[in-house]
């Protein structure tokens, strides 16, 4: 049965119900058959499992085939150090494993826990658990429905469904059937678990439980999304595979050219093969990413940015498409009145939200509204006939008990000068009519402490002008021309409000509906709308700059989400709605959702299509919202960004990114700092395989020409040790390029190693090897000992790296400036620190004994540092050739 689309009574003989509610053994027998009205708890795997399937990757494997050659050289410290970066990134992965359980569990602690029913015709208070399909339920303000119910009985029901289908405003039910294709936000007769009752009392017979409710529902939709690999991850699995079977094969054919052709003993060309896979393989690449991330963590979370996943952070620098909420996101979910028709005259009201700051201005004059008598009558309707109230809290802010119209007319009222207290003291109110459905106004009855007694009245346009006979002019009223301009104020998205008042007979202390009579004076119709933040503006013109383009999606009618995405400056042309995306196959979605930023009455099952038909034309989206029915989309995008005040527990476990502010203006420097972690990364990459290469080539030159080992295996761990953690962590701390905000998006598809990249590799890696070759047959030229030649080569290493560790600060900019030296102190202390390693390795007799290394006099280190600034500017040579052809990154 679609209930929503049946009559009350329909319902209850369906579900073999009464108004009277389930006898108790009727209520016992539908448990057993229903169960509890919970939802299931998701299957989990062992956390052995988990924490084993950490180790499933390339790179790990890689990492792990180095440590187990670094254990059988003796070299325990390196070992040991490899070791610990593939536990510690296993324990980091296993700590984030498991979001989507978190995520289900978040929205099963949203089902309330107790629940008013009548169970053999009396009211009990059961626990929520315990209802069945035909239990009826008792609902009164404040409490949260705790199951889908079917509403029998409504009095001034307003119910908030914002975290389900992202609507601003409180919605006002009724019990009447509607259309059976209608969409959740539509279906004014139901009333939905997990959702808020604002104001009034109802009841009504329980549809769904558990599993079959709509947060249910939900809940299955998350669980059955499969997280997506971020880029960085897939960039380093495709690099990993590579580089895994470019070292092995290498290896290969090292050893059968050393062994066969060379004439090598079986294990020198062997211990030479080990040499070159430890200098080759990067297994200081893992910690350097993971650190890298962190700092970029640390850096958001100081910017009110809460990184929930490491690899989240580089996945904001590659995003080129953001999903965002509506409400509460780009808003500030504080409805505001924005415009006041007053007789011939409209006014604009400026300020927004509920801070009571602003004015009103005819065209471009601003008003004094204390001297506008039109102005203050209305101001004055709107704060009398009004039961909320606003508080100013310790923070400075304004925070509003009540509804959140009401608000919007009593920040209003004070923005026009009066005072809530001055007011209710000088016409205090003695009675009046509730708001209603029925009728569709609120009306209240005042008296002057002079005799005189008044009725203010508020409520639908169509209503009050019915009820009203002139305007503020003493005019007699002009139904058509009020018409047309409330439908004018609709068509810019507001919802409008008229305001009126009458005089009744001195003496006059109760208020009935036979006194609503057409008698009223029209004050003025009041356009009201929740507005967009002055800093999601800016932000928003900041992702264009940076080549990303933003969706709105939302669970707000079309008209009232274009209005407020043509103030954003996003492109509300031709809207898109949950309906239509019904009627489109994923490819006609594709190319439709390419038309308009605008996506209306969205459900969240419209939310995950959408992400997936913008991932299907190659898009890295992320999704931000603060509702439950964002948790699915939020798990399912590339990304998912939280609202951290105003979110969901259920939204903020399905995300990888909670913003502490609730401020879509942080996502932008989130943006830029997900783009500084990347180049971050990528600089490190340019640092660490140009110098891994160049050990490596060392090693096949001599392995190839039939040359002595200029370096050993050992000494080789030494400079990966000494340069590759050392120094390439130093690039983890750069700043952000120039420029950064003002390039594209990265194509998702791009390759870790770009040809730009490959190039500055094999350039650098030959340098590498020229140097270390001129230095070796330099020394033993000039007759020195092999161990002396060794320790030349050594040292021509670490400082060629050390150099080209500046180089490195950019990717194509001129290093010779005073910031290459002092804009990283990393950098530059972590120089001063290898310097005085490398003296200690050359001259401390301990490491002499260790490593096979000698003194070298001032002739060696005269060549050592020549060939070194040699090699920095022959780099810095290249950059330039970049530079001229307009290259800005690799």
């Amino acid at each position: 049965m679609i209930h929503h689309a049946e009559t009350s009574e329909a319902v209850l003989v369906a579900l073999e119900s009464d108004k009277a509610g389930l006898s108790s053994q009727a209520a016992a027998e539908r448990l057993k058959q229903h169960g509890p009205n919970l939802l299931p708890p998701p299957q989990r795997r062992g956390a052995l499992l988990r924490f084993a399937l950490q180790f499933h990757n390339p790179l790990i494997y890689v990492l792990l085939a180095s440590a187990a050659v670094t254990l059988w050289l003796e070299h325990f410290v390196d070992a040991g150090v490899i070791i610990g970066v593939v536990v510690i990134n296993a324990i980091i992965g296993f700590i984030q494993e498991g979001k989507a359980e978190r995520a289900l569990e978040a929205v099963r602690a949203m089902l309330a826990s107790h629940a008013m029913v009548l169970r053999d015709g009396e009211r009990h208070e059961i626990d929520a658990a315990e209802l069945v399909p035909g239990d009826i339920v008792l609902l009164e303000s404040g409490t949260r429905v705790p199951a889908d119910l079917r509403l029998l009985r409504v009095i001034n029901l307003r119910i908030n469904e914002s975290a389900l289908t992202g609507e601003s405003l409180p919605v006002e039910k009724n019990t009447e059937p509607v259309a059976a294709a209608a969409g959740i936000g539509d279906r004014l007769n139901m009333a939905y678990s997990g959702t808020v009752v604002n104001y009034g009392q109802a009841r009504g017979v329980v549809v769904a439980t558990g599993a079959t409710t709509e947060i249910g529902r939900i809940g299955t939709l998350v669980s059955g999304v499969d997280s997506l690999a971020t880029p960085l991850t897939r960039r380093l699995d495709q690099f990993s595979r590579q580089i895994t079977l470019f070292i092995l094969l290498l290896g290969l054919i090292t050893f059968l050219y050393g062994y066969y052709v060379g004439g090598m003993a079986a294990i020198d060309i062997f211990l030479a093969v080990v040499g070159l896979a430890v200098a080759a393989i990067p297994e200081g690449l893992p910690a350097i990413v993971t650190i890298t991330l962190a700092i970029g963590t640390g850096i958001m979370a100081r910017r009110k940015a809460i990184v929930r996943r490491l690899p989240a952070v580089e996945t904001l620098g590659s995003v080129s498409v953001i999903c965002s909420d509506k409400t509460g996101t780009l808003t500030r979910n504080e409805i505001t009145a924005v415009r006041l028709m007053l007789g011939a005259r409209t006014l604009a009201v400026s300020g927004a939200g509920y801070a009571p700051e602003g004015g009103f201005h005819l065209g471009e004059q601003q008003l004094e509204p204390r001297e506008d008598a039109a102005l203050q009558r209305l101001a004055r309707c709107a704060l009398l006939c009004n039961d909320a109230r606003l508080h100013h809290d310790e923070a400075g802010g304004w925070t509003l008990a009540g509804d959140p119209t009401e608000g919007g007319l009593l920040t209003m009222a004070l923005k026009a000068g009066l005072d809530s207290a001055t007011e209710i003291a000088n016409a205090p109110r003695i009675d009046e009519i509730p708001f209603e459905s029925e009728h569709r106004f609120m009306s209240t009855l005042h008296h002057d402490h002079e005799g005189q007694a008044f009725v203010f009245l508020k409520g639908a346009p169509e209503r009050v002008l019915a009820l009203s006979v002139n305007d503020s002019d003493g005019q007699p009223l002009q139904h058509e021309a009020w018409l047309a301009r409330m439908a004018e104020a609709a068509a810019l998205g507001q919802r409008v409000l008229a305001l009126a008042t009458c005089r009744m007979p001195p003496g006059t202390a109760t208020l009935s509906m036979a006194d609503m009579t057409p008698r009223f004076t029209l004050l003025g119709l009041v356009g009201m709308i929740d507005p967009p933040r002055s800093e999601a503006i800016a932000a928003i013109a900041e992702c264009r700059r940076a080549g990303i383009r933003v969706v709105m999606i939302t669970g707000d009618h079309a008209i009232t989400a274009s209005a407020i995405a043509r103030e954003l400056g996003l492109n509300e042309r031709h809207p898109l709605s949950g309906e239509m995306i019904d009627g489109l196959d994923d490819a006609a979605l594709q190319q439709r959702i390419s038309e308009t930023d605008v996506v209306a009455r969205a459900s969240p099952e419209h939310k995950l299509r959408l992400v997936g038909a913008l991932q299907a034309q190659g898009k890295l989206v992320a999704m931000t919202g603060d509702g439950v029915n964002d948790a699915p989309a939020l798990k399912a995008a590339d990304i998912g960004v939280a609202m951290g005040q105003r979110g969901t527990d259920a939204a903020r476990e399905a995300s990888d990114l909670v913003l502490t502010d609730d401020n879509f203006a942080t996502i932008a420097q989130a943006v830029r700092e997900g783009r500084t972690v990347f180049d971050n990364i990528k600089k490190s990459l340019l640092f660490i395989l140009p110098t891994n290469g160049g050990e490596a080539g060392v090693i096949l030159l001599a392995v190839f020409a039939g040359l002595a080992m200029p370096v050993t295996a050992g000494q080789i761990l030494w400079v990966n040790m000494v340069t590759t953690v050392t120094l390439a962590l130093a690039l983890a701390f750069e700043p952000a390029e120039a420029g950064v905000m003002s390039r594209p998006p990265r194509p998702p598809a791009e390759p870790l190693i770009t040809p730009l990249l490959l190039g500055r590799i094999i350039y650098v890696s030959l340098l590498m090897i020229a140097v270390s070759f001129a230095v070796f047959e330099w020394e033993l030229a000039r007759g020195s000992s092999i161990e002396t030649a060794r320790t030349a080569v050594v040292n021509m290493l670490v400082f060629g790296e050390m150099v080209y560790l500046f180089n490195a600060r950019h990717f194509t900019a001129h290093a010779l400036a005073r910031d290459t030296l002092y804009g990283n102190p990393v950098a530059f202390w972590a120089s001063v620190l290898l310097i005085v390693m490398q003296l200690l390795l050359t001259y401390a007799p301990t490491m002499q004994k260790i490593f096979n290394t000698t003194a070298l006099d001032a002739a060696s280190w005269t060549l050592i540092l020549g060939l070194a600034l040699a090699k920095f500017f022959a780099v810095e040579a290249e950059k330039w050739l970049l530079r001229r052809f307009g290259v800005q990154r690799m």
